[in-house]
């Protein structure tokens, strides 16, 4: 199943033409409101920034259809980097307009944010990020070398990942297939997938290593130029959030890592096993085949999103049936998987990479909460709904926990173990990793100059460490593994927000699973979805009643983690009950489960 991107253009003649008017419309636009904004009255104001905001509007879906082409095709680099360059002559017309905004005196530019009803939030943090910008002769410059500074490293990644091969059992494969026979049941072929993926990367370890190099010193300019105060900070300023609250986060998630070294040492028990390598973290336990095509995973979800809202499986449904999504691996299309806001006058884009795993069936959830969110939230306009990342991932994870709950309640205590297992390890990979992945570029971006592939190494597999302390063995393949992460190149300290929307997410269905109005909670949390971003995440949250510059509130986080790994605990002790082959009275402790274990074998 391919997307279907008619919905955005018919054909390229459709987009350029569009393009050809969109810079007349830029053009006129500078010509009418350059050097006069500090003249007009706030409804005139507020008529010029529609205006402003349909422009943009109209580039975005240009942008959109090129991108998504390119996604699937890696070969129409060349029509992407053509498209970004026009959109670029476009944005050179509006540059002045943020610019001239910060010139309009203190009480003028508060009376216009108060009559802005739909796009205070956007107006006050423009507001709030004068002292960032430049001069408009500064900015433009910045403009016209975007194309030849990150971006294009960023283009020059994607095109080769997604052209690079791997060699596994004799056979040149892409880079899904190699990650996903990561979580094969057999051993050896685990082993020869690390090795696979280690080779393929070695390969081209010297560019790979360059590419980050080059993103890091690209920001550091950045920093330096608009005066922040570290690498991290126009992420939080984009996020909407402090320091403060992200040191928090990653503070407990990091104080909590035994959670993640005591899953595993049950885990490596269950398995049999004497010691666990990292190629050894996704072993399936269970002897199921565990296959999940993608009409089977597309029912549990709607089945699911059903339970919860109507109007989430009449979106959801709508996903399916008007061709919003591309499902499978093939030449030259990237890895991973997202949803594309688009825009509001058409309707999100979902990209998988299916391979009929359990982790296809919630990654197509994660996928459809995002496309959900950004549907929803299409009424607050293109500015106010380009939601931050910190609770863009709010919808993506809270759709996994709601096919969580739906698929364990026809489950064997076999398949129930298996389950809570990929589930915790989901969550782990999600909250502690991203974490680390923080810590590891606070590391990388703090050291002065180019850093070296042995440095990036090293700098890898220490952070790493620090999430399974004596549990798992990294063995010297998994140093490299940095190098394929595209969030470090595309989106430097993006990842926290993934840690950020998992502990949000249970704090939020920890408070649904517990409301004695279902129904009411639903309108509530569908009104915070489509909000967007046309409030603060903190205003936004604090609607249900939490702090998130609070520890307190990421430590209800953490104990709904280890909620569920009780949990596992005690289906493990009731499977082993059930068959006789338990005779302790509790399973407080790794020594208890292990002697479980071995009572199993005797």
């Amino acid at each position: 199943m391919n997307w279907d991107l008619t919905d955005l253009y018919d054909n390229e003649n459709s987009l350029y033409l569009d393009l050809e008017d969109t810079k007349k419309e830029a053009i006129s636009f500078e010509k009418s409101y350059k050097d006069k904004l500090d003249s007009l009255k706030p409804k005139e104001f507020l008529k010029a920034l529609d205006e402003y905001e349909a422009i943009f509007q109209v580039l975005g879906r240009v942008l959109t259809y090129a991108y998504l082409n390119f996604a699937t095709d890696s070969k129409k680099g060349s029509f992407l980097a053509k498209i970004q360059k026009e959109a670029t002559k476009v944005e050179e017309s509006l540059l002045f307009f943020e610019i001239d905004f910060n010139k309009i005196d203190d009480e003028k530019q508060k009376k216009i944010i108060k009559k802005s009803i739909d796009k205070s939030f956007y107006l006050q943090n423009l507001r709030d990020g004068k002292k960032h910008q430049l001069s408009l002769l500064e900015e433009r410059v910045l403009l016209k070398k975007e194309l030849t500074g990150a971006s294009a490293f960023s283009r020059l990644f994607d095109e080769h990942l997604s052209n690079l091969k791997f060699n596994f059992n004799g056979k040149e494969v892409a880079e899904e297939v190699v990650l996903s026979e990561l979580y094969n049941k057999n051993r050896d072929i685990r082993k020869k997938a690390s090795e696979s993926l280690t080779n393929g990367l070695q390969s081209s370890q010297h560019l790979l290593t360059y590419i980050f190099n080059m993103i890091k010193a690209d920001l550091k300019t950045d920093i330096e130029i608009r005066g922040y105060s570290s690498p991290e900070e126009p992420r939080h300023k984009n996020n909407k959030i402090t320091q403060k609250s992200v040191d928090s986060l990653v503070d407990t998630v990091l104080n909590n890592c035994s959670l993640v070294s005591e899953y595993y040492k049950i885990k490596k028990d269950i398995l049999g096993l004497d010691k666990l390598y990292d190629y050894d973290r996704y072993a399936p336990i269970d002897n199921s085949k565990d296959e999940y095509s993608f009409e089977k995973s597309k029912e549990i979800v709607l089945d699911s999103f059903k339970n919860f809202s109507k109007k989430f499986h009449k979106i959801a449904n709508k996903a399916f049936d008007d061709k919003w999504i591309d499902v499978y691996p093939k030449e030259g299309k990237r890895g991973g998987a997202f949803s594309h806001s688009a825009t509001p006058d058409v309707h999100p884009y979902v990209l998988l990479n299916h391979t009929d795993r359990r982790r296809d069936l919630f990654t197509l959830a994660h996928e459809l909460g995002h496309a959900i969110h950004q549907y929803l939230s299409r009424d607050v306009g293109y500015f106010s709904g380009d939601t931050p990342l910190t609770t863009s991932e709010t919808a993506s994870i809270f759709a996994e926990m709601m096919v969580f709950d739906y698929i364990k309640e026809d489950l064997s205590n076999e398949e129930l173990i298996a389950l809570y297992a990929s589930k915790l390890e989901d969550i782990f990979a999600t909250l502690y990793r991203q974490s680390i992945f923080t810590t590891f570029e606070r590391r990388v971006h703090a050291i002065d100059g180019e850093v070296s592939s042995e440095d990036f190494n090293k700098i890898w597999l220490e952070e790493n460490q620090k999430m399974f302390k004596d549990s798992v063995e990294l063995t010297d393949n998994y140093k490299i593994w940095w190098s394929y992460i595209p969030h470090f190149i595309h989106s430097p300290f993006y990842c926290y927000a993934y840690s950020y929307g998992q502990l949000l997410v249970f704090a939020l269905y920890g408070a649904y699973k517990k409301s004695e109005n279902k129904k009411e909670f639903v309108k509530q949390y569908t009104e915070f979805l489509a909000s967007g971003g046309s409030k603060s995440p903190k205003e936004l949250i604090s609607s249900f009643g939490f702090d998130i510059e609070s520890s307190e509130f990421w430590q209800i986080g953490i104990d709904e983690v280890k909620r569920l790994l009780n949990e596992f605990r005690e289906i493990v002790k009731a499977d082993f009950i059930k068959k006789g082959k338990y005779k302790g009275s509790s399973l407080d402790s790794n020594r208890v489960i292990a002697d479980i274990i071995k009572m199993s074998k005797d």
